[in-house]
């Protein structure tokens, strides 16, 4: 039996119809093979969850830590707090809803250690099983993130990491929105990916809508790029050699034709989308200052209510 001690950090969301076999199937997976602990934190959960958080603690004080927070703070700030009671020399994240299969886990454990490597994905083969809303909103994060030369959509959630790169990203608790692959590709380049089944969901339906998808990408694009401020500066610019262009025109016109006299309209549509411009750039810019805002008031990105 491998001594080293694996943190098993899950974030859960309306899975109390799951967490049961999810344990069973990790203990099945691990249980005489490699010494482990399951960190399950509640994020929000509406139904049963936090119930059945408690009973398997009961049933398996050892393996078990349940963690509640206040209300829903997103997946990737679940994980950070989980990871703030981790325990073990290496941690893994997976899904509650059983599409990541426990018993690909010691697949990831032989290539960690064979590969010598900081951080292990687990990447689906082509046979996904999500809607295709989330497949549709995968794709477009994956291939956009290599438009804008960042790592918005490398990797995956089936993730195993060493210890200490993940006391590193506890370090950005503070951080509004926290998405840990861009942290992750922060501190290191060793990464290694290993082909994983992906399984259809057990119960319930996917949190990440169309909308959420969106929201979440723009806040990614936000707080790890400057790519908002550069299309800013680009369209600013752009916009100002066509609206000089279009005067210089009009100019050019009215010394040809000074009888005819310019429209209410032309002006009408400058100062329109001059402004619209500009309220364009001040949102983007508002964004930044809130963000700025959040990060100097350290305000923290969760709340715990309870521990087990």
């Amino acid at each position: 039996m491998n001594t080293e001690l694996l943190s098993i950090v899950i974030p859960v969301y309306n899975s109390a119809e799951t967490l049961d076999e999810l344990f069973s199937q990790i203990q099945k997976s691990l249980n005489g093979k490699q010494k482990f602990e399951v960190i399950l934190v509640d994020d929000g959960s509406k139904d049963e969850s936090w119930k059945k958080i408690v009973s398997l603690k009961v049933a398996h004080p050892e393996e078990i830590r349940g963690v509640q927070l206040s209300r829903n703070f997103g997946q990737h700030n679940a994980l950070v707090c989980g990871f703030s009671f981790a325990k073990g020399d290496l941690v893994l994240t997976m899904d509650d809803d059983l599409q990541h299969p426990p018993s690909e886990i010691p697949k990831m454990l032989e290539a960690f250690h064979s590969k010598n490597v900081d951080v292990v994905y687990g990447i689906y083969n082509t046979n996904k099983k999500h809607s295709s809303t989330r497949n549709a909103g995968s794709l477009f994060i994956q291939r956009s993130s290599k438009m804008v030369g960042g790592n918005l959509g490398m990797g995956s959630s089936f993730r195993l990491m060493k210890k200490a790169l993940v006391e590193k990203v506890v370090y950005h608790k503070y951080q509004s929105n926290v998405f840990i692959d861009e942290i992750l590709h922060w501190y290191t380049t060793h990464f290694a990916t290993v082909e994983v089944e992906h399984h259809e969901r057990k119960a319930g339906k996917s949190g990440y809508t169309m909308y959420r998808l969106i929201m979440m990408y723009f806040d990614i694009l936000v707080n790890y790029t400057a790519i908002p401020l550069k299309m800013m500066t680009w369209i600013g610019l752009i916009s100002s050699l066509t609206t000089f262009a279009i005067g210089v025109r009009f100019i050019i016109h009215k010394f040809r034709t000074p009888h005819i006299q310019l429209g209410f309209t032309a002006q009408i549509v400058a100062i329109l989308f001059s402004t619209s411009l500009l309220m364009f750039c001040m949102g983007i810019i508002g964004q930044y200052m809130y963000k700025i805002y959040h990060l100097q008031s350290r305000r923290p990105s969760w709340f715990i209510s309870e521990i087990l």
